[in-house]
């Protein structure tokens, strides 16, 4: 078989379906139930059609050594990483990491309010919060701990929350771990929020109402009207909390996202905050405007009281890359970042390929169908090319699309590389399911 061609014997059933297949899985046996999701994976996995849980075997740089969850090794230039200031290998922040290890060792061996903070956690809380003007700063283990806190934290059971639909399933899951009065709004639709608030308000003068969105929507790289969004809150007596994960430190002028870049960074009552896409670590935060509310997450939100505490090396990695970030050298990172995807989007429209949103580190580039998005996925690599496959129910059934994550070590030529390999693999794809077409029906 050419290196570059399709398995003509592929199944309908592994270009078809979706993971909500399974999400209901029926029967007693809580174990024994999830093998009808596993052979549907495996079937899609032995074709080289299940393009998730892959790994490095080097650095998630701009090229990538990478082997699928089969064993299958792949390299080419990598656009499925999250580092978009590509701070992971800086030499300064690898050198900060060591001598934190020396100092302190590699574990936290304790949560937030049992021992488990360091002097690096609490000069990190300290720097983050001087970097966002002064808010109170509590640091997670992980960005999703710090989404999940930042609703279950501070929302009851009698309270009201209000989501875009597309907001992060950390969030999500804080929201129903907290109360059953869950709402959603379409996704960036002011007029359903507005709508939603007043229905609440009509019946409940008293409660407490959490709106939820984000900063930069990750899947759709688009922005929301933060200024609409804080007049409502304003008129129905409600609380805005922002999730920043995908643009604080990535994008504007002081590296402080969208929030800052409308003049609206004070907008949100609840901000917070991922490590994982800029700052070169794990871990998250919430920040808040006064120290009583800092001080009740850090008993009240379960994810820090009971949860290990960011480790002395992730703290003093994330100390040392939010220095970078507010420095000259964070402005040219960010000024190369931006010249790259402003780029790369450029470059696809000039291939016939659409991408979505508003220019940032995340490059949403549409295929359609699943069975169409499933086939590019398993040519992607055989063209040099490495990208993350997003799919229904991610996204809207019948627009799946690829996430290209752009970095500021990027260069053009990388980004023309990506671009001929996803439009060849894309026709080759084409072909396929042309030939395929007496046989296979949209995903469900």
């Amino acid at each position: 078989m050419d290196k570059h061609s399709i398995d003509n014997d592929i199944p309908v059933a592994a270009l078809e379906g979706s993971l909500k297949d399974y999400t209901v899985p029926v029967g007693p046996d809580l174990v024994a139930r999830t093998g009808g999701f596993f052979d549907w994976q495996d079937l899609r996995r032995h074709h080289g059609l299940w393009p998730y849980a892959r790994s490095t075997e080097s650095a998630p740089k701009t090229y990538c050594s990478v082997r699928t969850d089969s064993g299958q090794a792949v390299e080419g230039v990598n656009f499925a990483s999250q580092d978009y200031l590509s701070l992971s290998s800086h030499p300064h922040l690898k050198d900060v990491a060591i001598e934190a290890i020396k100092a302190y060792g590699v574990h936290s061996a304790g949560s937030g309010a049992l021992l488990g903070n360091t002097a690096n956690s609490l000069a990190l809380a300290r720097k983050l919060s001087d970097f966002l003007e002064g808010k109170e700063v509590v640091l997670y283990p992980t960005g999703w701990s710090a989404g999940f806190a930042s609703v279950q934290g501070f929302v009851r059971r009698d309270d009201h929350v209000v989501m875009d639909v597309l907001t992060h399933s950390c969030l999500q899951e804080g929201a129903r771990a907290a109360t059953p009065n869950v709402h959603q709004f379409g996704h960036l639709n002011c007029y359903g929020l507005g709508r939603r608030l007043k229905q609440i308000r009509e019946k409940d003068k008293q409660a407490g109402i959490l709106v939820v969105t984000e900063s930069l929507f990750s899947m759709h790289s688009d922005v929301p009207d933060f200024e609409t969004m804080r007049a409502l809150c304003d008129e129905y007596g409600a609380t805005l909390l922002v999730d920043c994960a995908h643009d604080f430190g990535a994008m504007g002028r002081d590296g402080l996202g969208n929030l800052a870049t409308a003049g609206m960074l004070d907008a949100a009552d609840v901000l917070i905050g991922s490590f994982s896409k800029t700052f070169a670590s794990n871990g998250g935060f919430v920040a808040v405007k006064g120290r009583a509310a800092a001080e009740y997450l850090k008993y009240f939100s379960a994810t820090h009281t009971f949860s290990n505490a960011l480790s002395p090396v992730q703290a003093a990695t994330v100390s040392a890359a939010v220095d970078i970030v507010r420095s000259p050298e964070g402005a040219q990172l960010r000024e190369r970042l931006m010249d790259n995807i402003l780029y790369l989007r450029r470059r696809m429209g000039e291939a016939g390929l659409q991408t979505l949103g508003e220019p940032s580190a995340i490059v949403p580039v549409r295929v359609g169908q699943e069975a169409l998005g499933r086939l590019v996925s398993g040519l992607l690599p055989r063209y040099g090319a490495i990208a993350n496959l997003v799919e229904y129910p991610a996204v809207p059934r019948g627009d799946s699309r690829f996430r290209f994550q752009v970095m500021a070590g990027h260069t053009h030529e990388d980004v023309d590389k990506v671009v001929k390999a996803l439009s060849d693999a894309m026709g080759e794809g084409a072909l396929h399911v042309g030939a395929l077409s007496g046989r296979v029906v949209q995903a469900v």
